[in-house]
């Protein structure tokens, strides 16, 4: 028979024991988390040394920004698809991983005036990306545009019911299991927890992964590289934008910055900036009032096209607590194209969730976009832009 003092002391041990493991497998200052804490998986490495397709003759444009590679280069994104990945931008995950890598990059609030990147990886790899975050649907919506079955790599997503439903949305799209990457359907060590790339910070913004493991994943686990399990090409259907090469010295306006904010709540930590840089024919981008870095290779976030679109913002009332909201990015509206130094009034347009999202300018003509990085930063309808 179990007396009621033994009782006590099984319950005591089971107390000591579940805590010991607790600390064992999910403490950040344990090293033998079950969760890896340690910076031993997608290490910066080599990134940003000369290799020998580097040396080669950049020939060969990026189908997604127009920047010239090697043909060497050219042979490995042959062999893949456009890959989108959410990145965080709240003042905690900074400075992120990766984003510098990213062929084209969107901006837009997630949520309570916070932004998010999507982060489109095609051209280039990226040694470690992260952190990363959860799903919208108008980031859904804007990959949707760059061909069949995109991969998409994030944490979750918003599921509340209602029309911003993202994981609803992936689901009766066809990409769940397939071309959604979502970290709760994809194991370790594709991603992956790391408490020491920014040390101190809470849990949620501690997930990396890299883009090599995520194409992987995608080839070996799902049949996915530049063709489907059928033998589709993924940019069958893909229609890219169109580009130039950079403006000559001469031809280079004098436009030196760009600068607005998303929320007037959070304006301060979230305000963009994006500074001209003659010489270099790019813009150099500030967050919240400072240098904007990649953790990778430590260099200021550039981009050679800044876009900036207006569309309506709504809330989606779904019940969720902070609130969901939705971006209106089917149709068209009013934009900016910062380029050369200069600024160019434009309309956006995206005529069906299958199509990219383009630029015109007022002759209805289609604005080619300089060959390298392109920011896209998508405001509520009605924000002022100072330039």
């Amino acid at each position: 028979m179990v007396t009621k003092k033994k009782w006590l002391i099984l319950l005591s041990g089971a107390f000591i024991l579940s805590t010991l493991l607790s600390y064992i497998f999910f403490s950040p200052q344990n090293k033998l988390s079950f969760f890896p804490t340690k910076s031993d998986y997608g290490k910066p490495g080599s990134a940003g040394k000369t290799t020998a397709e580097d040396t080669e003759p950049k020939t060969e444009p990026c189908p997604l920004n127009g920047q010239l590679y090697s043909k060497t280069q050219k042979t490995k994104w042959e062999k893949r698809r456009p890959l989108g990945i959410m990145v965080e931008n709240h003042t905690d995950a900074r400075p992120q991983s990766g984003i510098s890598y990213a062929d084209v990059v969107y901006e837009a609030v997630a949520e309570g005036g916070i932004t998010r990147f999507l982060s489109i990886f095609y051209c280039q790899d990226a040694p470690r990306v992260g952190p990363v975050r959860s799903a919208r649907i108008y980031f859904v919506r804007l990959l949707q545009g760059y061909g069949d079955y995109p991969l998409y790599g994030h944490v979750g997503g918003a599921n509340a019911e209602g029309p911003a439903d993202a994981l609803g949305f992936i689901e009766r799209m066809g990409w769940a299991q397939y071309s959604d990457l979502n970290q709760f359907s994809v194991p370790f060590p594709n991603y992956w927890r790391d408490y020491e790339v920014l040390p101190n910070r809470a849990t949620e913004h501690t997930v990396y992964t890299t883009t090599g493991k995520l194409w992987e994943f995608a080839k070996t686990k799902r049949n996915l590289t530049n063709v489907d399990k059928k033998g589709a090409a993924w940019n069958k259907d893909f229609t890219p934008w169109k580009f130039k090469d950079d403006a000559g010295v001469a031809d280079r306006g004098n436009g030196t910055k760009i600068s607005f904010a998303f929320w007037n709540f959070f304006a301060n930590e979230y305000a963009v900036s994006w500074t001209y840089d003659k010489t270099a024919n790019s813009y150099r981008r500030e967050n919240g009032g400072t240098p904007h870095l990649d953790k990778n290779n430590g260099k200021q976030l550039t981009a050679k096209d800044v876009v900036v679109i207006f569309a309506k913002e709504s809330p989606a009332n779904d019940g969720y607590p902070g609130g969901h909201i939705l971006y209106k990015l089917v149709g068209s509206g009013d934009a900016l194209v910062f380029q050369d130094g200069k600024s160019v009034s434009a309309t956006w347009k995206k005529p069906d969730p299958e199509s990219m999202v383009s630029f015109y300018d007022d002759a209805g003509k289609e604005i080619s976009l300089v060959r390298g990085q392109v920011f896209v930063e998508i405001l509520p309808t009605g924000n002022k832009v100072t330039y």
